[in-house]
């Protein structure tokens, strides 16, 4: 079978069609420098070894073009990001089945940061919260990008990227992940893998996040959201009845539920014990229609100017062991669904925050081998380009896996499709696009310019761009 025919397959489920159409739809999404920027995608991905500058990349095969080119198409280039987010949202997302058998998306949306410390002269940087290699905290400038990301099942590194956005200085960071959930779920809506028959979508996050505000943005979109908690909140039941005489305002918070205090537990509505391999027995108890005080301050206001009573299930988790022999904690989730339809769904929740982990998998990937955070670019415009360019580069190895089963180097094993790794994918990428299609148009040769005069200074300073007082944790 050739890499552009598929007898008895439609373009939607052939692999080879597929990819090669995720080409020329992102070659099309290119509107600036577009030649230079779709072969440093090809040649980000088919270098061997890990990415460390931009340079070394215009000498691979795939790039025609020299490195002024290259890095003139990562300043100056442009991309319809617009188009772009489409397209991403048109492929296939994995599916996880759920509790009552049916297949749900699941989302996982979390900070990683590009690390600048020495970069004085870029504007954008934030402090960034980050931990040194003793453990201690530490502030680190740079820029902060949200990814979401769609979760597969099982012990996987793979995750589908649906968008990326640098948070700037002074950003509400709640507003902006709330703004870019919603355009995920609305493009995935539009392309029909999103229906009003298929369960809800759900969300899973970390502890950074002030998941109550984004459950109130986000009310009116089909989402359950799942984030870890600290173990210093404090939630409230429901009010119940009034208690004595009948005027007066009502009252809005019920029996107070201290999470490191077991004594004002109540009774769980949901409690079970699984036996895994990797933590023992996990003991799981979920309390329903639990909320938070809110404070006015916070952005969320009811119809008469109160802040609303935001209901959700709080679930806690206890485990016999932990992996490397740490003593076991109790960890908190909240889920903005007040009231669960069994203990299902509650395992269920639980066991796709533990997915979360597999987008550390992903940054890792796309730090350590594909050379996300090492270019030296002075403007975030460039960084930006630049991390759409990484997004895409792992796009393309998610939709060239199954191409690449059989296809492998002389001395590799045949490994199944579920055991493929990135890394693993990413080294056999090269075999398998000399077949695909390629709308990059040959460079027009061109003689080298007389360059700066001999003798001449640039006389043009950068400026010390000011620092930002956004905090955000590195991933």
């Amino acid at each position: 079978m050739s890499m552009h025919e598929c007898s008895g397959e439609s373009q939607a489920s052939c692999p080879e069609q597929q990819f090669d159409a995720f080409r020329q739809s992102y070659y099309r999404c290119l509107t600036r420098r577009a030649d230079a920027l779709f072969e440093l995608t090809d040649a980000l991905l088919c270098t061997q070894g890990k990415v460390t500058d931009l340079a070394h990349l215009s000498l691979e095969p795939e790039h025609h073009r020299g490195y002024g080119a290259l890095y003139d198409a990562v300043n100056h280039g442009r991309i319809d990001l617009d188009a772009l987010k489409s397209q991403l949202g048109a492929l296939p997302v994995p599916k996880i089945p759920g509790p009552d058998g049916r297949e749900g998306i699941v989302l996982a949306v979390d900070v990683s940061n590009w690390l600048r410390p020495d970069a004085g002269c870029s504007p954008g940087r934030a402090f960034c919260h980050t931990y040194a290699r003793n453990g201690q905290a530490q502030m680190v400038p740079g820029w902060p990008y949200s990814f979401v990301a769609a979760l597969e099942s099982g012990a996987t590194s793979w995750t589908a990227l649906l968008d990326v956005v640098r948070l700037r200085p002074g950003d509400d960071a709640t507003a902006i992940t709330a703004d870019q959930l919603r355009g995920v779920v609305d493009r995935l809506s539009a392309t029909g893998q999103q229906q009003s028959t298929d369960p809800e979508v759900l969300v899973v996050m970390d502890a950074g996040y002030d998941v109550t505000r984004l459950a109130w943005l986000l009310q009116d979109l089909p989402v359950v959201l799942v984030a870890r908690l600290r173990s210093d909140r404090v939630f409230y039941a429901p009010a119940g009845a009034r208690r004595g005489p009948t005027k007066g305002r009502p009252p809005r918070h019920g029996a107070k539920l201290a999470l490191r205090d077991p004594a004002t537990h109540p009774d769980p509505v949901h409690r079970s014990v699984q036996e895994l391999e990797r933590y023992g027995a996990v003991s799981t108890v979920a309390f329903e229609r639990m909320h938070q005080k809110i404070d006015t301050r916070a952005g969320c206001k009811d119809s008469h100017g109160s802040p609303p009573l935001i209901e959700g299930t709080v679930i806690g988790l206890n485990v016999e062991h932990l992996p490397g022999g740490q003593p076991p904690k109790p960890m908190w989730l909240w889920a903005s669904k007040p009231v669960p339809g069994d203990v299902r769904e509650v395992d269920h929740w639980w066991s796709m925050y533990l997915r979360r982990f597999d987008i550390e998998h992903t940054f890792r990937f796309l730090k350590q081998n594909l050379g996300w955070a090492r270019p030296h670019l002075r403007e975030p415009a460039a960084a930006d380009r630049w991390t759409w360019i990484v997004l895409v580069a792992h796009t393309l190895l998610r939709l060239v896996r199954p191409l690449v089963v059989e296809c492998r180097l002389p001395w590799q094993q045949s490994m199944p499709l579920s055991r493929l790794t990135p890394g693993r994918v990413r080294r056999t990428y090269r075999r398998v696009c000399q077949n695909a299609v390629h709308p990059a148009k040959p460079p027009i040769g061109s003689t080298a310019g007389p360059g700066r005069p001999k003798g001449s200074l640039n006389r043009v300073k950068p400026v010390i761009q000011p620092m930002g007082l956004a905090h955000y944790k590195v991933k």
